[in-house]
């Protein structure tokens, strides 16, 4: 039998795995309710944070193969940009004090979530593109030499019950929608600044490459993940083709000349993204969204994006009613039905905070039905 790691890496190669992977993820905003949770579960979900072991136990506890991600240990520093940041209740007020100028940045803090919102981006014009790219221009990258032992004891942790994978900035489009400016000032740049804008991304791909060169260096990690994460409601496919198409080959090719696998997190409403990601060399869209949360079915998605790119998709049901039981061990029943024979389909379960562990554990149940029978009946095929 092969272990939960090889097997992995047999769908990341388009080959038919003995099972189909279902693995689980905790983080910040995806967590399971704690109403009846095992004591010793609810311990180590007590204050879940980015790229703590988390993952790791909820994934375990549900018989789930593991796919962590982890925060590659690089350390990002201005050489000549001051940072000031000051408090002022619950936000946070960030500027950056650049040659061309100040931006500045406010988030607000969310007593009911724990976590940090933007309320008001760095970018709110033309005349902060360069002032961004200043910022960008001025940044040091290398590797966080203390932190190197923490990633080999996550390793270590996982074993061979799963992958680690490293999350990265998104592209530079990506980063503008999701971090920088907001989808509406883009609208606004992407009409009135665009050669402003190709100018700044050409400097923030130089320190985005090397963060990626660094990361896959580092021969503990399986995968290396970045992401526009934005869909078709704020990211269009002409801007993706224009922006990200030959830059998504370029990191893939720096991750894959390196022996690792170059994940695309792109959740939403991707369908009409999937003939462009078909023509890069990336190796699976991760955080693939299935509907009624998404707007394409495994069966779609693997004739768009062909047979040279799997697919990572989320377990809708987890986030749907579950009152009607067999409806949704139906659907579950469908979905693996689709993914036959599992050569370039793997599942990923987030938690639902507004799911208990009796309900998470159903869906869990049921993937798990399901995920063996389906890679390895011969007669199952996607109808």
């Amino acid at each position: 039998m092969l272990t939960a790691r090889e097997n992995i890496r047999r769908v990341l190669r388009h080959e038919r795995p003995e099972w189909i992977p279902v693995a689980g993820h905790v983080d910040p905003y995806n967590q399971p309710h704690k109403r009846g949770m095992d004591p010793a579960l609810a311990e180590a979900l007590r204050e879940v944070r980015w790229s703590d072991e988390s993952t790791v136990a909820f994934s375990r506890y549900l018989g789930l193969d593991i796919m962590d991600l982890y925060g590659p240990p690089l350390r990002v520093e201005q050489r000549r940009v001051e940072v000031t940041q000051a408090r002022d209740g619950d936000e946070l007020v960030t500027r950056w004090h650049t040659p061309a100028g100040e931006l500045r940045q406010v988030q607000r803090f969310s007593e009911s979530t724990g976590l940090w919102y933007t309320v008001e981006h760095m970018v709110k014009g033309p005349e902060d593109l360069p002032r961004l790219a200043e910022v960008f221009a001025d940044q040091e990258v290398a590797i966080d030499h203390a932190g190197l032992e923490a990633l080999r004891r996550r390793r270590e942790l996982i074993g061979e019950d799963g992958i680690l994978t490293a999350p990265l900035p998104g592209t530079p489009l990506g980063q503008m929608v999701r971090v920088h400016a907001g989808p509406e000032e883009i609208a606004y740049l992407w009409a009135d600044a665009r050669q402003e804008l190709h100018h700044l991304f050409a400097v923030m791909e130089r320190d985005h490459r090397r963060q990626f060169e660094l990361a896959a260096s580092l021969p503990e990690f399986d995968a290396l993940v970045t992401m526009d994460d934005t869909s078709t409601t704020t990211l269009s496919p002409a801007m993706f083709e224009e922006c990200c198409l030959e830059y998504t080959d370029r990191l893939a090719e720096i991750t894959q000349a390196a022996g690792k696998f170059y994940f695309h997190h792109s959740c939403g409403l991707i369908r009409d993204l999937l003939p462009l990601y078909r023509q890069t060399k990336m190796d699976a869209v991760h955080g693939f969204t299935l509907p009624p949360l998404g707007d394409v079915t495994i069966a779609e998605g693997k004739r768009r994006l062909g047979p040279s790119v799997a697919i990572i998709a989320g377990v809708v049901q987890i986030f749907g009613d579950l009152s009607d039981r067999g409806q949704v061990a139906e659907s579950v029943r469908q979905m693996f039905e689709q993914a036959a024979p599992g050569d370039n389909v793997m599942f990923w379960l987030a938690a639902d905070p507004e799911k208990d562990m009796e309900q998470t554990a159903f869906v869990a149940g049921e993937c798990l039905k399901w995920r063996g029978m389906y890679s390895s009946a011969e007669d199952y095929t996607c109808r």
